[in-house]
């Protein structure tokens, strides 16, 4: 079993703290993404799985076991980094079986297995080259290779699609899924990218200033984030934010640019608690002036080629929706807009945590 539990890691470097109290559990053939930006500790989390960042505290298990004080090579684990990490004078096959070679592995039976393997990858013609001679995705291709022919228990993947090109990206993102798959090795992959976050993970992760804001299924995060800095972090173009306050009969919310909320039975709020009311762009959609459930003034908008996005402005607080359709529009225009009433998210403005709702109703109607 390959299954992953991490309990109360810390990491300080002098008294600089990176990461306090971290616990997540892995599950045996999970694949699971650890997302969030630069700086936010989810290297430096899988470089304590992987042994080559040493634990100021807590523990880490793989498959039942304690891990802290074992080697790199100890632990079952094979890593593919973001800059491949390949040998520039060995052939595709050489990196691919050094390993093994290291290991003692009998020739006849070595080369039999990089054969096999190099066929996984696609990487069959490409045995007798260099590194050098390789492009970014073949190259990667070779560093996964290298991963899989050590039969590994768990496969931590630290950003290996950074340095790929779009299209190109979305290609290797299929194939390590295919492998992942196909080779049934619990996996851990970290990224900043959400992309690559919610199509790879059976579980996100998002982390933050060395914790973590929430866990579950991209599903899951991106109709419930925990809190504004979640679902300001999935989706694109980000969530809008609309700050307001709740009214008096705390069925109403005044936005901050005057007009109105109701949110009869929906927010967990007391009368004038400070909220954030967040709207997701694709949730949005133009109406006329008597069905308009918000009113914004138009910027300008940007060519997606299958639709737009509209960028709005609400007073001073920018608004973006996106659509299929493609309206011409002036500057300054005032438009209207609806959305459905499980469209609306609510977040306590102090804290940014997402406030308790029951089943949401939504209507909103425009203040002079």
């Amino acid at each position: 079993m390959a299954e992953i539990n991490i309990r109360k890691v810390g990491k300080t470097y002098g008294k600089t703290t990176i990461m306090d109290g971290v616990s997540l559990d892995i599950h045996n053939g999970e694949f699971v993404v650890i997302l969030g930006p630069s700086g936010c500790g989810k290297s430096t989390l899988l470089r304590m799985i992987a042994g080559l960042e040493e634990i100021t505290s807590g523990d880490i298990a793989i498959g039942g076991k304690v891990v802290n004080a074992l080697e790199p090579r100890e632990r079952g684990c094979a890593m593919v980094f973001q800059n491949y990490a390949l040998y520039p004078h060995m052939s595709v096959a050489e990196n691919i079986g050094y390993a093994l070679k290291v290991s003692g592995m009998p020739k006849a039976e070595r080369l039999a297995k990089i054969e096999v393997t190099a066929k996984s990858v696609g990487l069959t013609e490409f045995l007798d080259r260099k590194p050098g001679q390789l492009s970014g995705g073949q190259r990667q291709r070779v560093a996964m290779a290298r991963a899989i022919i050590r039969e590994p228990k768990v496969f931590l993947f630290d950003e290996p699609l950074s340095n790929l090109d779009a299209k190109l990206r979305v290609q290797m993102r299929h194939e390590i899924r295919r492998i992942h798959n196909t080779v049934g090795a619990t996996s851990v992959f970290v990224t900043h990218d959400q992309h690559e976050g919610m199509t790879l993970a059976d579980r996100l992760v998002i982390m933050n200033k060395g914790t973590i804001e929430q866990i579950g299924t991209p599903e899951e995060i991106y109709d419930r984030p925990a809190s504004i800095y979640v679902a300001g972090f999935i989706g694109s173009p980000a969530m809008n934010f609309l700050p307001g306050r709740i009214g008096p009969d705390q069925n109403r919310v005044v936005l901050d640019d005057g007009q109105s909320l109701d949110l009869s039975g929906a927010a967990r709020a007391g009368a004038g608690q400070l909220v954030q009311i967040g709207l997701r762009p694709e949730k949005l959609t133009f109406a006329p002036a008597e069905r308009a459930m918000l009113k914004a003034r138009f910027d300008f908008a940007e060519e997606l080629g299958s639709g737009r996005v509209y960028h709005l402005k609400l007073e001073d607080i920018p608004l973006s929706l996106t659509s299929p359709e493609k309206r011409p529009m002036i500057e300054g225009e005032v438009v209207g807009l609806t959305f459905a009433p499980d469209a609306v998210h609510i977040f306590d403005g102090t804290s940014g945590l997402r406030l308790a709702t029951t089943r949401q109703t939504a209507q909103v109607s425009a203040m002079a």
